[in-house]
This record gives structure tokens, C-alpha cells and sequence, in this order.
């Protein structure tokens, strides 16, 4: 395949990943999911990011999360919501890209550690916006909810890969 198909290829499939992205978002949006501890969601949108980050490149799943992180904050948050998702997004992947490239690690074992620093990111933002120390006594809960989801996210990427790794094969036969 040229290199001008592969790379109009990419951005056409990025533009798909970060549509996934929003729509995840807005559907974990409406789904009622309160455990009365301020921080815990589902991270539906994260899966996007994680088959981004296995299939295509860390620099493709970045784009996708900022950019999701971005358009979800204009549209429906505001500006403290936006510190709280970029600072759990971006520790959150650092993290993620870091252990991926360990490859011993499987997808789920990334994801959850990525669950888990993401919302100690968001504590540590809540932290430095509240100057409130007691906001550690949720750092357990916060921990087992990131893994939990972490967990939950990482098993639906470890069954996802593959179909993708399939059907991006096969569409680039043509």
C-alpha cells in the first residue's frame, strides 16, 4: 500500500475512533452510574483509546483521547471537569504507554492500571483544586472502582483486537 493511502488510511480510521470516543462518552453520560463517590464512571470511551493505542500507534490514541477530552468538555462540562478528565487522561496514559510497550503485560493488565491511575490523576487535581487532605480517605475506593473498571474495560479490548485485526486486514486487501 503508498504511503499517502496508509496515512489517509490512519486519519480516516482516526476520525472513526474518536467518533466511537464521543459517542461512548455521551452514552456513559445517560447511563445512571452513582455509587455517591464523586470520580467514579464506567470509562466506556477509554476502550476507544485502548484499541487505538494497540492497533494503530501511542501518538494515534493520545489524539483520539485529548481530542475526545476536549469536544466532550466544550459541549456538555465545564472547565474543572475538563482539569479532571485531561489529568486522569494524560496520567492515566503514561502510565498505559509505558507497560504496553513492556510486552509480557497483557491488554487487561494495562487497562487496569490505567483505570487506577486515572482516578488517582483526578484525586490529585481534586487535591490541589480543594486544598483538602481528607480527599485521600477516597483513594481506596478509587483504587478498587479503577480496577474494576479497568478490568472490565481491558477484557471487552482483549475480545475486540482481534475482530479488529481482522476486519483491518481485510479491508486493506482492497
Amino acid at each position: 500500500m503508498h504511503k499517502h493511502t496508509d496515512t489517509t488510511y490512519r486519519i480516516a480510521f482516526g476520525g472513526v475512533f474518536l467518533a466511537l470516543a464521543l459517542i461512548l462518552s455521551y452514552v456513559e453520560a445517560l447511563i445512571p452510574f452513582n455509587f455517591g463517590i464523586p470520580g467514579i464512571k464506567l470509562g466506556l470511551a477509554n476502550l476507544i483509546v485502548i484499541l487505538a493505542l494497540y492497533k494503530y500507534s501511542p501518538y494515534d490514541a493520545i489524539a483520539v483521547n485529548i481530542l475526545r477530552i476536549l469536544i466532550v468538555s466544550i459541549l456538555f462540562t465545564d472547565l474543572y471537569s475538563f482539569l479532571y478528565s485531561l489529568s486522569g487522561a494524560l496520567l492515566s496514559f503514561l502510565i498505559m504507554v509505558l507497560l504496553y510497550r513492556i510486552k509480557k503485560l497483557s491488554v487487561v493488565s494495562v487497562s487496569v492500571c490505567g483505570g487506577v491511575c486515572h482516578n488517582i490523576g483526578q484525586l490529585l487535581v481534586a487535591l490541589f483544586v480543594t486544598k483538602v487532605p481528607h480527599l485521600l480517605f477516597y483513594l481506596p475506593v478509587l483504587v478498587i472502582s479503577g480496577v474494576i473498571t479497568g478490568l472490565l474495560i481491558g477484557l471487552l479490548a482483549r475480545i475486540l483486537i482481534p475482530v479488529l485485526t481482522r476486519t483491518h486486514s481485510d479491508n486493506r486487501r482492497d
